[in-house]
Formats: C-alpha cells, sequence, structure tokens
C-alpha cells in the first residue's frame, strides 16, 4: 500500500460517505492511530489473497488477518480506483462526522449487494468523541510515556477481580516490568458492560495495581478466537508492550511473548490467593465464575469481598443492577392474528398496574405507521422495519423501561439483530413466541388479510406466500388457540417474575 496522498481537497467535497460498520470503525481508528502498522489503510484484494495464503501482505510484509471494508455494491459501483476524481470514499462516524477519506485502489465482489474496497487512508476531523477521550491515546504517544525496559500488558476486557489482580501483581513483579492495561472500548458493550463503566471498574481496581499506564484502546472481538487473538498482540506491540499476559492458550505474535498464569484459588487460612494446587483442599475456594457473578448482580446480592475489591463491586453494581430495575425488551413474534397483539396490551396494562417500570408499547401497525411509514413488505424492508423497532425498543431499555414490542417479524436474522441491540444496550431481551397455527389465524383474519391473500388480491402474506421462520431460541412458547388472553398475560409475567425482571406480587391479605 502506498503512504502518499494524491487526493485533492475539492476532489474529497464531492466524494460520496458512507458509515462504516462497529467492527469496521474500530479498526479504521486503529488504522488511523498506527496500531496497525504497517497498514495503512483497508486492504486490497491482493492484500487479502497473500494473507490468507502465507500470512503476508502483497508487498510481502508479514501479517496474519484480514483488516477489511465492506460497502454496499451500488456505493462501490460509482467508484473507480483508475479516475482520480471518482476514487475517493469519505467515512464517517455514526452520527455521520467525517471521520477519514480511503483512496480506493481496489474494489471487488463479495457477495450480492456487498462489495469489498480497499485503500489508503487519510484522517478527517478532529479524532472523535465520546467518554475518556483523555485515555484514548495513539501508540506513539503511551511508547513516549513507557519507561525503559519489560512492559507486561494486560487487555482488561473485563472488570478485574482479586484473581486477576493478584495474577497481574505475580506476573508484574516476575518480570521486573512496568504495567500497562488497555481497556478494549470499540464495541458498544463488552460482558454485559457499556464501555465507560468497564472504564470506571478497571479504574476502581487500579489502587490494588502495581504502577500502571491505563489508555483505552478501540479494540472489538472478532468471530474468530485465532485472529482476535493475533490482533491484540499486534495492537499491544503497537504501544510497546513486550510480554502480553493472557487467559487463554499459549500463543505467540507480533514479537511477544504471551504469558499464560497458573490458576489462582483462595486461601482461607490467611486470606491470599495462591496457586491452586499449593492451597490444602479444605482450605481452597475457587474463582467465581462469570455466570455466578452475573447471577449474583442479577439477583441484587452483594459480590463477595474475598473475591471483589469494594469499590468494582460498586462500580459493578452501578452498571448492572438487579434484572428487576434493569431495562428490558419483551418481544413477541408469531403470524398475523396469532395474539400476540392482544397478549402484549394485556401485558402493557398488568405492568402499568403495577407502577413500578416505565412502560412502552411498540404496536407492530403503529410502529408501521409513524417509524417505517414508506417501507413496504419485500424481505429488506420487513428487516428494516424490525430493526427499527428493536433500535428504538434497546434506546427505552438502556434508560430502564420496558419495552413491549409485537411485529410479526418472520425472519430469525432480524429478531437476532434486535437482541444484539438490547443486549448492548445493557438491557435483557425475553422472546416470546406466539406459535399459533395459520388455520387458528385464518379463522379468526379479523383484519380479512388472508381472505385477500387466499384471493390473489395481496402478495408477501406471511404464512400463506412468504415465509415464518419459527424461532428457535424463544424464552416463552404460547399457542392462543385454546388460551384464553388472561392466561396468556400471565404466562408471560409468570416468566418475567421467575426470570427475575418483574418483582413478585405480594397475594392479598
Amino acid at each position: 500500500m502506498s503512504n502518499g496522498w494524491v487526493l485533492p481537497d475539492e476532489v474529497l467535497r464531492d466524494a460520496p460517505a458512507y458509515t462504516p460498520r462497529p467492527g469496521e470503525l474500530a479498526d479504521l481508528e486503529l488504522l488511523l492511530t498506527g496500531a496497525y502498522a504497517p497498514l495503512t489503510g483497508f486492504m486490497t484484494r491482493a492484500d487479502l489473497v497473500s494473507v490468507s495464503r502465507r500470512a503476508r501482505l502483497a508487498d510481502g510484509t508479514p501479517w496474519q488477518v484480514a483488516v477489511t471494508l465492506q460497502v454496499p455494491t451500488a456505493l462501490a459501483q460509482g467508484l473507480d480506483p483508475r479516475d482520480p476524481a471518482r476514487r475517493a470514499l469519505v467515512l464517517t462516524d455514526g452520527e455521520g462526522a467525517p471521520v477519514a477519506a480511503l483512496e480506493v485502489a481496489d474494489a471487488w465482489p463479495v457477495r450480492d449487494g456487498v462489495a469489498g474496497v480497499g485503500g489508503t487512508l487519510r484522517r478527517l476531523g478532529d479524532g472523535g468523541h465520546g467518554p475518556f477521550q483523555r485515555l484514548r491515546r495513539t501508540p506513539e504517544e503511551v511508547r513516549a510515556l513507557l519507561p525503559p525496559g519489560r512492559v507486561l500488558g494486560v487487555i482488561a476486557d473485563r472488570p478485574l477481580h482479586r484473581p486477576q489482580l493478584a495474577q497481574i501483581a505475580h506476573a508484574t513483579r516476575t518480570l521486573g516490568a512496568h504495567l500497562l492495561v488497555l481497556v478494549p472500548v470499540g464495541e458498544d458493550g463488552t460482558g454485559g458492560l457499556p464501555p465507560e463503566s468497564l472504564v470506571r471498574a478497571v479504574f476502581a481496581a487500579r489502587d490494588r495495581m502495581p504502577p500502571a499506564t491505563l489508555v483505552t484502546v478501540p479494540l472489538s472481538r472478532r468471530r474468530d478466537e485465532i485472529s482476535d487473538a493475533l490482533l491484540r498482540a499486534r495492537v499491544s506491540a503497537a504501544y510497546g508492550v513486550t510480554h502480553l499476559l493472557s487467559t487463554g492458550e499459549m500463543l505467540s505474535g507480533a514479537g511477544l511473548r504471551v504469558l499464560v498464569p497458573r490458576e489462582l484459588a483462595y486461601d482461607s487460612r490467611d486470606g491470599q490467593w495462591r496457586w491452586r494446587e499449593d492451597i490444602p483442599p479444605r482450605n481452597r475456594r475457587l474463582a467465581l465464575t462469570q455466570a455466578e457473578i452475573d447471577d449474583l448482580l442479577d439477583r441484587g446480592f452483594p459480590l463477595p469481598e474475598w473475591h471483589t475489591p469494594p469499590a468494582v463491586a460498586r462500580e459493578l453494581a452501578r452498571a448492572r443492577p438487579p434484572r428487576r430495575h434493569r431495562g428490558l425488551v419483551v418481544f413477541l413474534t408469531g403470524l398475523s392474528g396469532s395474539g400476540k397483539s392482544t397478549i402484549a396490551r394485556g401485558l402493557s396494562d398488568a405492568l402499568r398496574e403495577g407502577g413500578e417500570r416505565t412502560v412502552t408499547l411498540l404496536d407492530g401497525d403503529v410502529a408501521r405507521r409513524e417509524l417505517s411509514a414508506g417501507l413496504g413488505f419485500s424481505k429488506t424492508d420487513r428487516d428494516s422495519n424490525v430493526r427499527r423497532i428493536g433500535w428504538v425498543a434497546s434506546e427505552i431499555a438502556r434508560h430502564r423501561g420496558v419495552a413491549i414490542c409485537c411485529p410479526i417479524a418472520p425472519y430469525a436474522a432480524a429478531r437476532a439483530t434486535a437482541r444484539e441491540m438490547a443486549l448492548a444496550a445493557g438491557a435483557g431481551f425475553v422472546l416470546v413466541h406466539v406459535a399459533t397455527p395459520l388455520e387458528v389465524c385464518e379463522r379468526r383474519d379479523r383484519k380479512g388479510l388472508y381472505a385477500r391473500a387466499r384471493a390473489g388480491l395481496l402478495t408477501g402474506m406471511t404464512g400463506v406466500d412468504d415465509p415464518y421462520e419459527e424461532p428457535t431460541d424463544a424464552d416463552l412458547v404460547l399457542d392462543t388457540s385454546d388460551l384464553a388472553v388472561d392466561e396468556a398475560v400471565q404466562a408471560v409475567l409468570h416468566h418475567l417474575t421467575e426470570t427475575g425482571w418483574v418483582e413478585p406480587k405480594l397475594p392479598p391479605l
């Protein structure tokens, strides 16, 4: 890739703009800061082929992981790498502010409707915004702050409890190294925590660490664990790390030695954390699993002080309150006429009567009118409609309200996206499949839609000439064929109560 920049500003003014996906935005920031050196931009097709075959870029530089940008095919068709006036693409953040300009050197088809583009990047704008910007330093700035000698890197993608802090202290002391803590903030949430909450939780443990430098890094996880580990090693090395502390398998990359610590346990004899094998079984207490920690927080129980420093426990309790006080999305899906809207209204009324939660009902028909006016019933438009409902619901839940949604939502991928948005907002998500059979729905046909579809007057009717992908991940399944509305509502309330999302009601005296 060339480090040169030949596009004049007047070309940039007329260049098309595109907002990359969150993971691509994180890669973009790492490319611009030099954390992905020697990369100077998104890979071209030649780079990708070379990396897949011999773990090197097309110019022979060692590199093991694909770092790519994908855009809509229609956008790529308007770009021409051979024409200086048509090879610039402005990349923006989620709010539309320009972040960088890409000088497109290559464009190629990836799949239907999606193309890859690669080329050199140039930063535009002031470099970003958001919480804890003062901690988002470039690798060059961080390296200038580090003392000479060994540097132990820790990627704190989860809060640091006493066992992790003991491992860090032991490794730092053994190596005689300075500690550099990298906090990933490249995603909406890590381990159920928003990035700013993770930063606060890590800072809350700072007085339990050796002298350390803390920085935030826009790292996001990839689906491939090996690629993820290799990139983390690359980024750590760019920030000056010589040894990386890991809890996974032994890996090496980017010139780093990756250390895998032995398992620690709590010694009840003197309250210290030691190697598990050095403690008699009767005095040995294993560290809590992440599931156990989440369960305590979900139920509103304090994290035990032997396992978690009080300051960290307070931050976690604030960021992840008990389920009964946390935001929630209840998402009902099913065929038209299945009863999902009726159940949703009954559930909304019941929760409002309790007065403990702010409740918003996002009815499918109302959402179509208010949020999705102009959308049709193609698969793309249906997915867009569900995504809009899911986004509004996640924002309601982010602020600890309850959002009840009841669109048909026939496609599994769109429902999964709605779930992901809710979880990224730190909220809960309960999927209710109202699995009333098609023949029962047709008999009801309150809106006359099935009759029109059978007569050929309406196309794209879910269950008739358009598929409904039945959920395989539903938290609750209801069939209203022989179930009264009150019984269905009570079934949902019972599930929410049993799973801790709703306070149980005391029986009347």
